[in-house]
């Protein structure tokens, strides 16, 4: 408890945050006894005293030997941090609600190894690494997303009690890092009904639904449904069917057409509603209130949605 104390409060403050790698040097590795090194201290003033009470040569010796092994000891546990090199990479997207995985590198830049190092959340479940000489190793740190938006992802620790668990030394790593988080989805799958357009009289042809009129490449953020799957099965290529007849359906999200009334709970309907609209390859545009996204079917209109209903109401 009084090293945790130490950790959260006093070893902690006025540090500013780390941008991407941070080196573990001197100054930021930090070593106490450990609960088990206060029993060990406490056992040997206890040998040193009795030591001194039969003034017995054997008691001083064994006394003074365990003493230099502590230290010794003290020594091994610091070392086992110093100079590592933690790198954070880029965490993926989530709902809120699900857990956020961020990716840490752990990069060691010696000659020695590096046992029994532990990288966690405070609180959480720890990830054990052992790194050999001049190793990388990249692992998956797991949180929830408890809020959209930006999340920080909070601190990080790194420690160990290697060698003998008498010390236990860590680094405190704050990264000035966020996660995209966005809104979660309602239950709600019943998608509004959708707004055809037939511009019939501007003598245009429109792409739609209804006679095979041709094909052509396929292009980034095109429906998966309508890829000419026979083609590419003869390695001719990624090709997409092209149809005539009458126009697509335009489905508009807007804000407006939700049941709720707190703003949460439209924006997780609206999130629902995109999320089906692009899985069932309509072209769907977004009405928010002071911003508003035009019809499109494309990926990156996609998550520009979901990115602006995360970020709704949210500090910029």
């Amino acid at each position: 408890m009084f090293n945790k104390i130490l950790t959260d409060n006093f070893f902690s403050r006025n540090r500013p945050l780390d941008i991407d790698t941070v080196t573990l040097n001197r100054k930021r590795i930090y070593i106490l006894p450990s609960r088990s090194g206060y029993i060990f201290a406490l056992a040997l003033s206890a040998m040193l005293l009795a030591a001194i009470n039969y003034n017995n040569s054997l008691a001083y010796a064994l006394t003074f030997l365990l003493s230099s092994v502590a230290t010794i000891s003290m020594l091994h546990t610091w070392r086992n941090l110093h100079n590592l090199k933690v790198n954070i990479g880029e965490c993926h997207v989530v709902h809120k609600g699900e857990m956020i995985q961020v990716p840490v590198a752990i990069s060691n830049q010696d000659t020695r190894h590096h046992f029994a190092l532990k990288l966690a959340w405070p609180g959480q479940e720890p990830i054990h690494i052992d790194l050999n000489p001049e190793q990388q190793q990249w692992v998956q740190l797991t949180t929830p997303a408890v809020q959209r938006g930006y999340q920080p992802i909070g601190k990080l620790v790194i420690y160990s009690r290697f060698p003998l668990g008498l010390f236990h030394t860590w680094s405190n790593l704050r990264f000035d890092h966020h996660c995209l988080v966005y809104p979660a989805p309602s239950e709600n799958k019943q998608l509004p009904s959708a707004n055809t357009h037939n511009d019939a009289d501007n003598g245009e042809g429109k792409k739609g639904t209804d006679d095979f009129i041709g094909q052509r490449r396929y292009q980034s953020g095109d429906s998966m449904h309508h890829i000419n799957w026979k083609a590419l099965a003869k390695e001719r290529g990624l090709f997409i069917k092209q149809f005539g007849g009458e126009s697509p359906n335009e489905l508009l999200l807007s804000w407006h057409q939700t049941e709720n009334t707190d703003i949460e709970g439209r924006l997780s309907q609206l999130t629902r509603w995109v999320m089906e609209a692009h899985q069932q390859g309509l072209h769907f545009g977004l009405e928010l209130p002071q911003v508003q996204f035009p019809v499109d079917h494309s990926e990156l209109h996609y998550h520009r949605c979901l990115k602006a209903l995360a970020l709704y109401g949210k500090p910029t």
